[in-house]
């Protein structure tokens, strides 16, 4: 069963990401294979290698019909025209909140069952997305609507087109009454933690069904960092330990036999429903499944055979899941666990308690199985991941059962819902705590890098480690020497070579979605800050490494949480003597929090003085925007306050800078029209690369280095495309953090160069 998951793998790879030619010849070969098993080694093979290649056969067709059903619809047709239609159709998923340039939006999956445009009337059944104002944000998964508007092109494989509304939700029907009953066990269970911390709060639901809606994205960072993330989404632990717990209780009720089994299948239902019956939540209900299974006698023969079984089963129905990382990191983590994690426990149960060798083997079976896709994700290798799910781990199970029964205890008896909601609360925070904590090591992960002959040497070294390491921990003293190897490589900051680079004119810090500069003044550890990205870890880590301990001025552009939620780093530890800001107090929560920052300092914010040029060692420094008169009070739609950026002009050693901020077309043709003729070496690019710029303004700067603060993999599709073909057009050099990782600008003898750290 094993090798047809994989077979099955390849054909829905081959049939998603090749031609049909490729599929077919891929088809002939496996058949010709088959042929000549058979006749040299027998039927016993030669039926295993018929059976792999019906699977093939099989996923591939599954793919190429549900390519053809999304890719050939009327739907799809109307979307290319751009086509103004009215749908009918049912919520699929919870209505999702959005930041875009105009303002806040929601993003609705709907079944569409209905499209009428003009006198024309289909009926069909078509997976689409809806981007509509944010009164959507109410309307509950399961319900039916009718909502008009403008179709377009999806650029997403497995959805037939997206639908632009500015009209309000029309509820045609109601949801099922499955469907109510979750959304009010849902419900109950935020209830039941009103009254904790915020991130408390949030972590209790999201251990339960997978809800993490308002997780402080600091927080998010560090569970990713601590290979902790399985525990923000929908996993096979949360139905393990869900459906786990309801056996439990049947058992200790005196339930037995085959009624167990009834008891199993409703717990794995009603998982199903609460945590919502999206791809990623069936198959976290498989994979948690299987690790049931893998649980009871001769668990690793059938909880392997089980896997593969399963893979099988949910690449023909949604094949589209063989591209899917959190698909592929699933069934690699339960292979993991049942594969490896047995030889491991032995081995370390030779001279730790058992419990304990378990307790080590598993998070470290599963992580070792998913790194070289972690890898390909991040370009990172996790060295606390397993010291911090051995570490969360006594506190997952209780905080799961904690926060499932204090949710539906509290749609009976509220205040008793609430009391169990507050030990939940407890569990949460030693897990929240763990994850800080190791996050806050000194080399908590370390840059691998994610092309093919990294991952490939990864892949060796992993598939080294999966067979030697049984025999380097079986004894005592090989296995405390790795243990004090990784904790050496963990407190010990990792040094990266040249850098800092000597004579660093202005570093763009690697902070993910957001900006963070460091401009020299030529004095040793000193420096001037300009923004301070979304992370405190970040910003700080940034620093420290530049050595710098002494801030004469932190200038934030605007209050956008990727602009200002990393003040406290830079503020931490160091001495800070001024800060300036935008003229526009707009959002009120990034102003209370640069305010609260800013007090807890001793520091009150001044507004960035307009055209007034100020001289701190070598560096100049100059605000050409925003203009004196301006509005200090926002509508809090995003794109004012991104045009009420703080725009620096920067002079070090005869280099000009021009840093923008977030300024968009409008702030930038009145600097073009207010600044003719304008020339500088280097553009920090505004609005980390958006498309929303004017771009004869941008070319008509002459920059000779173009840098892009963005994260990886953003949501918002930053930097554009056109907008670095149009730098790039001038004979500019581009680089970006999200593919270069900070960005060291340097100058020797009246020549610009970068120095940047590896990603």
């Amino acid at each position: 069963m094993v090798l047809l998951a994989a077979v099955g793998w390849l054909g829905a790879l081959t049939a998603t990401t090749g031609s049909l030619a490729a599929t077919l010849g891929a088809a002939g070969l496996g058949a010709a294979a088959a042929a000549v098993v058979w006749g040299r080694a027998g039927r016993r093979a030669g039926l295993t290698a018929v059976a792999a290649l019906v699977v093939f056969v099989a996923v591939a067709t599954a793919a190429g019909v549900r390519a053809q059903r999304v890719g050939a619809n009327p739907l799809t047709r109307l979307a290319v025209v751009r086509a103004e239609v009215v749908v009918c159709g049912t919520v699929t998923d919870d209505p999702r909140r959005l930041q875009a340039r105009f303002g806040d939006e929601a993003l609705v999956r709907l079944s569409v069952t209905q499209v009428a445009w003009g006198a024309e009337v289909v009926r069909l059944r078509q997976p689409v997305v809806v981007f509509a104002p944010t009164t959507w944000l109410g309307v509950p998964l399961g319900a039916s609507v009718r909502v008009g508007g403008h179709l377009a092109p999806s650029t997403e494989g497995d959805v037939a087109a997206t639908l632009t509304t500015h009209d309000p939700p029309k509820v045609t029907s109601a949801p099922d009454p499955w469907w109510r009953a979750s959304g009010r066990v849902r419900v109950a269970l935020r209830q039941s933690v009103s009254g904790l911390p915020s991130d408390r709060r949030v972590l209790v639901p999201a251990l339960v069904d997978g809800d993490d809606a308002g997780l402080d994205p600091s927080l998010q960072d560090d569970f990713r960092t601590t290979g902790l993330t399985h525990l923000l989404a929908v996993s096979g632990t949360n139905l393990t330990l869900v459906v786990g717990f309801a056996l439990v209780v049947a058992r200790w009720l005196r339930v037995r036999g085959r009624w167990l089994y009834v008891v199993g299948a409703a717990g794995i239902a009603g998982f199903v429903l609460v945590a919502r019956a999206e791809p990623s939540v069936l198959r976290a209900a498989v994979m948690g499944t299987v690790a049931l299974v893998g649980m009871g006698v001769n668990g690793r023969d059938r909880g392997t055979r089980t896997l593969g079984v399963a893979t099988v089963v949910l690449l023909l129905i949604d094949p589209a899941l063989a591209t899917a990382f959190g698909f592929a990191l699933s069934v690699l983590a339960t292979a993991g666990i049942l594969l490896l994690a047995p030889g491991w426990r032995d081995a370390l149960a030779r001279w730790l308690p058992r419990w304990l060798a378990e307790a080590v083997a598993v998070p470290a079976a599963a992580q070792l199985a998913c790194t070289p896709l972690i890898a390909v994700i991040s370009g990172q290798v996790s060295l606390v991941a397993v010291l911090a799910n051995l570490l969360a781990a006594p506190a997952v199970g209780p905080a799961t059962v904690l926060g499932l029964v204090g949710g539906l205890v509290t749609l009976v008896v509220p205040s008793v819902g609430r009391l169990v909601g507050a030990g939940a609360g407890w569990c949460v925070a030693w897990i929240i705590e763990v994850a800080r904590h190791t996050a806050a090591l000194p080399t908590p992960a370390i840059g691998w890098g994610s092309g093919p002959v990294a991952i490939a040497s990864l892949v060796v070294v992993s598939a080294g480690a999966a067979v030697l390491g049984p025999r380097l921990i079986r004894r005592r003293t090989t296995g405390l020497a790795c243990c004090g190897v990784l904790v050496a490589a963990v407190l010990v900051r990792v040094p990266t070579p040249g850098w800092p680079p000597d004579d660093w004119l202005m570093v763009v810090c690697d902070v993910g979605q957001g900006d963070g500069l460091v401009l020299a003044t030529g004095s040793p550890h000193t420096a001037v800050v300009v923004d301070a990205g979304p992370d405190p870890r970040s910003m700080d880590d940034c620093l420290s490494d530049l050595g710098i301990s002494r801030v004469p001025l932190v200038v934030l552009t605007h209050f956008h949480a990727d602009h200002v939620d990393g003040l406290s780093g830079v503020l931490d530890g160091r001495e800070v003597h001024g800060l300036e800001v935008s003229r526009l107090a707009d959002p009120p929560a990034g102003v209370a929090e640069v305010r609260d920052d800013a007090g807890e300092a001793g520091l009150t914010p001044q507004v960035a003085p307009y055209a007034t040029s100020r001289r701190i060692g070598d560096l100049t420094l100059e605000a050409v925007w925003p203009l004196p008169g301006s509005p200090t009070v926002g509508p809090g739609d995003g794109s004012t306050a991104n045009n009420a950026s703080v725009v620096l002009l920067a002079r070090i050693r005869g280099v000009t800078f021009f840093l923008g901020g977030d300024v968009e077309p409008e702030g930038q043709a009145t600097l073009a029209a207010m600044l003719p003729g304008l020339h500088v070496d280097v553009l920090k690019v505004p609005h980390h690369g958006s498309r929303y710029q004017d771009v004869a303004f941008l070319q008509s700067l002459g920059a000779r280095l173009a840098v892009i603060s963005v994260g990886a993999d953003n949501d918002y599709g930053h930097p554009a495309a056109a907008t670095v073909a149009a730098l790039e057009s001038t004979g500019a050099r581009v680089l970006r953090t999200d593919r270069d990782g900070s960005i060291a600008v340097v100058e020797h003898g009246g020549r610009l160069a970068t120095v940047t750290t590896p990603r």
